[in-house]
């Protein structure tokens, strides 16, 4: 049908934040997409930039009347400084006979449309340059005529009832296996030039070298820098694995534990912010945690980051090269590149099995990329902490017992 594709929708803000009550001289402006940016039906993120829609049609009329008008817009021009430019002002100017309580015109819905039915996706940010939309319908909604606003209502009501998780800011995150970490290393023998291979992996995920994915919206690269004090903890039985102190810049600690008896795939995890052990950090693992543990070498992590999402499911992913050095020891280095599920930006229930059928694709594009590099493409789970009792192995001097 002639439908079939894809549509944007402009209208009032507070089709979104409910400041006003949605009514009949509400306008509305209907852009039909020359080119779907949508690659599966149903998929869950979109994002559109203006500048990339070309000259656009622009369908301007009220929710009550299917009168309306158009005119012909470059996409780049519709929202400079993320306010309507004047090719949407003139358009809609004294076409409702609303009041004058404030209705500021943004982009509300991207919709995807094929066969007679079609899936509402509600903008979550928006900037000059683009706009980055996530679905809200579970179920497809039919519809015959986009331009009749029969799917009005409904996307109305979906966007209301999720409104606390739509409408502040990334809090539209949720997690697929909570408490547990998901993640396959690769060792790399040094030296590794580790900013130059995130800059390429980065390079060419935004390039769509891995179809379906999207570089995370206005979050996909991170540089970190920071210390590190790892126990390994030995007793009692149910609490084996580590906890570390990582010093964060407000002066305080983020300790991280994870549980496991051997490195893996899936380990289990938490992460307490704001820690400021009183009596020093053996003094709280022996008292706070109340576990025995072995005080392991302190080391140091430079780490960049490329973060990723699946276009399909909302799912996201990271790719992290990294350079782990000993504070005593600086020659003694580990260098490894990881892929870790993150978390999943979608408002409908995420797929756990969808999770691990993703991170096995991303990782054959990931070994692929990593031996066109001379680099291994042998997937792994050697963890920070079985590097550091290896190297413990070789100086003993630098582990101590607490308990």
């Amino acid at each position: 049908m002639s439908d079939d594709g894809a549509w944007l929708v402009l209208g009032g803000l507070h089709h979104l934040n409910g400041s006003t009550a949605p009514g009949a001289h509400d306008v509305l402006v209907l852009v039909p997409l020359a080119a779907a940016e949508h690659r599966d039906f149903p998929s869950n993120t979109v994002v559109l930039r203006w500048a990339d829609l070309g000259e656009v049609e622009l369908r301007a009329r009220t929710s009550g009347s299917a009168r309306g008008r158009g005119a012909a817009a470059d996409g780049a021009e519709l929202f400079p400084d993320m306010l309507p430019g004047k090719v949407l002002t003139d358009l809609v100017a004294g076409l409702s006979e609303q009041d004058d309580r404030p209705r500021p015109l943004v982009p509300l819905w991207y919709l995807a449309v094929r066969d007679g039915e079609l899936h509402v996706h509600a903008q979550v940010r928006f900037r000059a340059e683009d706009a980055c939309f996530i679905r809200i319908t579970p179920a497809p909604i039919p519809v015959a005529d986009v331009g009749s606003l029969e799917w009005l209502p409904e996307a109305v009501a979906r966007h209301a009832e999720r409104s606390l998780f739509l409408n502040n800011h990334q809090r539209y995150y949720r997690k697929c296996f909570p408490g547990k970490e998901l993640e396959y290393k690769y060792t790399l023998a040094p030296p590794v030039d580790v900013w130059t291979l995130t800059t390429r992996i980065h390079q060419r995920l935004v390039a769509g070298a891995l179809p379906g994915y999207l570089v995370e919206y206005r979050d996909e690269f991170q540089a970190w820098d920071y210390g590190n004090h790892l126990y390994h903890v030995t007793a009692p039985e149910e609490d084996r694995g580590y906890v570390s102190f990582i010093p964060t810049t407000d002066g305080r600690n983020l300790v991280k534990r994870k549980w496991y008896k051997a490195d893996a795939f899936d380990r289990r995890e938490s992460h307490t912010y704001g820690v400021v052990p009183e009596h020093g950090f053996d003094e709280y693992v022996r008292s706070e945690l109340g576990v025995t543990a072995t005080r392991l070498p302190p080391f140091r992590r430079v780490r960049y980051d490329v973060n990723f999402e699946s276009a399909r499911t909302g799912h996201v992913y990271g790719i992290f090269f990294d350079h782990v050095s000993l504070v005593a020891a600086p020659d003694v280095v580990l260098n490894q590149c990881e892929l870790e599920y993150l978390r999943s930006r979608t408002v409908l229930e995420p797929s756990e099995q969808d999770v691990l059928a993703e991170i096995e694709e991303i990782a054959l594009w990931l070994e692929a990329f990593l031996r066109e590099h001379g680099l291994t493409d042998e997937r792994g789970f050697y963890s920070k902490l079985t590097f550091l009792l290896d190297s413990v192995a070789a100086r003993p001097d630098l582990a101590s017992e607490v308990s």
